[in-house]
């Protein structure tokens, strides 16, 4: 069946209406976009920040979902917490980065209640946030330069937001960035050759306190990772025997899978075994202390505690007891003076490769400028198609098979309309995009 004239002349005055509708569209470029790509860092660290205030603002998981929905609920649109024992720091992309960062910093005086919360917050924004990622993913931002537990801390944090949903395109690309740089420098640099992690560096505080290792005995309370760590170290000694607590006793059941010759305890034991034992290494996730000094009062033999928790697990008075030495993070720093010059050495080569990767990834957020405006241009393009069609159905007695044809014509001729465009909005310098846009913005007040 064939259209009819009246039909025909319906159909060309909605293609001419198209037509001007679309040319017109081609030059609405939405503001938000440009806004989007703002994103910061906000939160504190070793550098500026006292043990006794870091522990403070530490977050539990409980406290990252929550503050990470509170973020969201604001001008916020994408959230990743890193949270580890020398730093608790806030990752956000937002519309208004301003009032983004405003926004986390009242969440973090609601949530931990420090006094003069502001005076710790360390606020970097867009290349300097993004710089700054690269730098602690690579380990050269640590307390320790250049230790490597906090590539698996990184790798967790933006984990843990792309389940809840709390990070997005730009915090994905920018942590796993992050994390390919932290790995590549590890494997160029080779800055973790000279090892320093916080567990090593406590190890050989107490292997220096004793003398020596050979025949001694350890108690390890804990389950995670750092845990974990200890014990690699320890077995590496001619050590006597190794004991492993947990408060959950099944917790530390990957430990005794990975590691021979260690030796169960209860947790309720753990002071009883503490009479027996020449180290004490605790790093368990509790936020109180779970060695208290007037359980450790009357304790007679020597014994070196290494607490590598934070919140600390052990109270600072158990040195009232003379034959105690205690060992906690902010001790640390002394072991790695010997290797420091050489690992700042190796860091400058790391920062210039960190400062061309940086570039990069700027340039990709130049590429992703434009996927909103191709996304804007593909909606209103069906939209547009489909407001034509219903007025077509409206106005034309058409079959089911005439008006499939239509339906591809129309969004044939929209194609084909905003083609050329996009070959040249995706082909041009980044300086020219922005010029475009403000031109755009400028003459037609979007």
């Amino acid at each position: 069946m064939y259209l009819t004239k009246e039909k025909d002349y319906n159909i060309i005055v909605v293609a001419k209406e198209l037509e001007f509708t679309v040319l017109a569209i081609i030059y609405r470029l939405e503001r938000k976009w440009v806004r989007s790509l703002n994103l910061a860092v906000i939160g504190i660290n070793h550098k500026e920040t006292p043990i006794e205030i870091r522990e403070q603002f530490s977050f539990t998981e409980s406290k990252k979902i929550e503050a990470g929905n509170s973020l969201l609920d604001g001008v916020t649109s994408e959230v990743v917490i890193l949270s580890t024992c020398n730093r608790s720091e806030v990752y956000i992309v937002a519309d208004d980065i301003d009032r983004g960062i405003e926004d986390t910093i009242n969440m973090y005086k609601c949530f931990f209640k420090v006094e003069d919360t502001e005076d710790y917050l360390l606020i970097k924004k867009n290349k300097d946030a993004i710089v700054h990622l690269y730098m602690v993913a690579s380990g050269l931002d640590s307390a320790v330069l250049g230790e490597d537990q906090i590539l698996g801390q990184v790798k967790d944090a933006i984990m843990s937001s792309m389940e809840l949903n709390f990070s997005k395109k730009v915090l994905n690309k920018l942590f796993q960035d992050a994390l390919n740089e932290g790995k590549k420098i590890r494997n160029e640099i080779k800055i973790s050759e000279v090892p320093l992690s916080t567990s090593y560096i406590g190890i050989n505080l107490v292997k220096e306190e004793l003398g020596s290792l050979d025949g001694k005995k350890a108690l390890i309370i804990g389950a995670g990772e750092i845990s974990k760590l200890s014990v690699t170290y320890l077995v590496e000694e001619n050590m006597d025997k190794i004991y492993v607590t947990n408060r959950t006793h099944s917790k530390i059941k990957s430990i005794f899978d990975e590691f021979e010759g260690l030796t169960p305890v209860e947790y309720e034991d753990r002071y009883k075994i503490l009479k027996e034992v020449d180290i004490l290494v605790t790093a368990t996730g509790a936020p109180h202390t779970i060695v208290r000094a007037s359980d450790v009062r009357d304790l007679e033999n020597k014994l070196c505690i290494l607490d590598l928790a934070l919140p600390r697990d052990v109270e600072s008075d158990v040195e009232d007891n003379q034959n105690i030495t205690l060992y906690q993070l902010d001790d640390l720093n002394k072991m790695s003076k010997d290797n420091m010059e050489k690992r700042e050495r190796l860091s400058k080569q790391a920062e210039k490769m960190i400062e061309n990767d940086v570039n990069d990834f700027y340039e990709w957020l130049d590429t992703i400028k434009v996927d909103p405006i191709l996304q804007s241009l593909h909606e209103r393009c069906l939209e547009i198609k489909d407001s034509r069609m219903d007025y077509i159905n409206r106005k034309l007695d058409l079959d089911n098979r005439q008006m499939m044809v239509i339906d591809k014509m129309l969004m044939s001729a929209l194609k084909g309309l905003v083609r050329e465009p996009i070959k040249t909005l995706k082909s041009m310098d980044k300086n020219d995009i922005d010029s475009y846009i403000n031109t755009m913005n400028d003459l037609f007040r979007f």
